[in-house]
């Protein structure tokens, strides 16, 4: 198993945080995940409002490691890189998917009562071989060491998205409509069908009155020929975002009156949902449903958040959520009392 370093830098006074939470200072915090985006927003998202600055690892695991969820193979130095352990190792460590979980369970081995162990969803295995679980409601995961968040948590906030610089413009007499746009996924079909039908709903908000001008924003599992048929039926009087040029995602945030988002992520869900702004949700056809999916888009409908996208869009408003923050809160005096034990 080798494990890549990046050191996250201590925020400046033009990014720093806007938050109420204590900071912890004079302590060495770990992010541990796949290298995967959604997972690093999850832990950097956490672990921005418990620290001025953290460490952050990518773990590569050794097949058969890879492909086995903890528990079946033991968990020794041989699937490690060993070098990587030289040198100052953590007392915290927050941790989110399937792999990162190897690296939580040999670092609590060796360090014992020394390190704290938070770690991001659920880790499909006992609960009790973390300090602390961080779960979302829609996971129904409950136990003495858990706490439960709503949605996923995430790395954005109202400041960074505010703060974000200017990348086009917009028409002055529309309405900016963000459309956020997933892919095929385990459980949902985006097939050429199911996105034609989309976009001709979306078309036809604009059908009795011009008054939109919509943002197509496609994510990390949008095709190339999904953004191929946005480009023929929007191109010309719209904005499409290629994937090449400076992704426009946090920007799109910020200027949108409107956002639609397909209903494939929790993650961009939860993401807008720090906005304040209507959130209207695609609801893609099911490959297979999921209780997870369904519970998380009820849940955010019954907060006022979202909406299913319908045939107009309207206003309405909600307290932007602030997950990341909220949790760090709760966090914070339970390591300092661990750590002054």
């Amino acid at each position: 198993m080798s494990l890549i370093v990046q050191k996250v830098q201590k925020p400046t006074a033009s990014n720093q945080l806007n938050t109420n939470n204590k900071l912890i200072n004079n302590i060495n915090l770990w992010t541990i995940t796949d290298g995967s985006q959604g997972m690093i927003s999850q832990v950097n998202g956490l672990a921005q409002y418990l620290t001025p600055s953290f460490i952050e690892k990518k773990v590569k695991l050794k097949w058969p490691w890879s492909i086995l969820q903890p528990g079946f193979l033991p968990i020794n130095k041989k699937i490690f890189n060993i070098s990587f352990f030289e040198g100052n190792l953590p007392n915290i460590t927050i941790s989110c998917g399937r792999k990162s979980v190897y690296a939580s369970l040999y670092l609590k081995n060796i360090l014992k009562e020394k390190l704290i162990t938070i770690h991001i969803q659920n880790p499909k295995i006992n609960i009790k071989n973390f300090d602390f679980i961080i779960s979302p409601n829609h996971d129904k995961l409950s136990g003495e060491n858990v706490i439960n968040s709503f949605g996923a948590l995430h790395y954005l906030n109202y400041d960074k998205i505010n703060n974000s610089k200017k990348l086009f413009d917009v028409p002055k007499d529309k309405k900016i409509v963000a459309l956020i746009i997933g892919g095929d996924s385990n459980h949902y079909n985006f097939s050429n069908q199911a996105l034609n039908i989309f976009l001709d709903k979306v078309e036809n908000l604009n059908k009795d009155k011009d008054q939109y001008y919509f943002l197509f924003v496609a994510s990390r599992r949008t095709s190339n020929n999904t953004i191929e048929i946005i480009k023929k039926r929007f191109e010309k009087n719209h904005f499409v975002w290629d994937k090449i040029t400076e992704n426009p995602y946090i920007y799109s945030l910020k200027i949108a009156d409107y956002i639609i988002i397909t209903s494939d992520s929790i993650s961009m869900i939860s993401e807008a949902s720090s906005t304040g702004k209507p959130i209207y949700v695609y609801h893609l056809p099911f490959k297979r449903k999921t209780e997870r999916f369904e519970y998380f888009h009820k849940e955010f409908e019954k907060k006022g958040i979202s909406k299913p996208l319908d045939k107009e869009l309207y206003h309405w408003f909600y307290k932007p959520l602030k997950e990341s923050e909220r949790i760090a809160g709760i966090l914070s005096p339970r390591i300092l009392k661990d750590n002054n034990e």
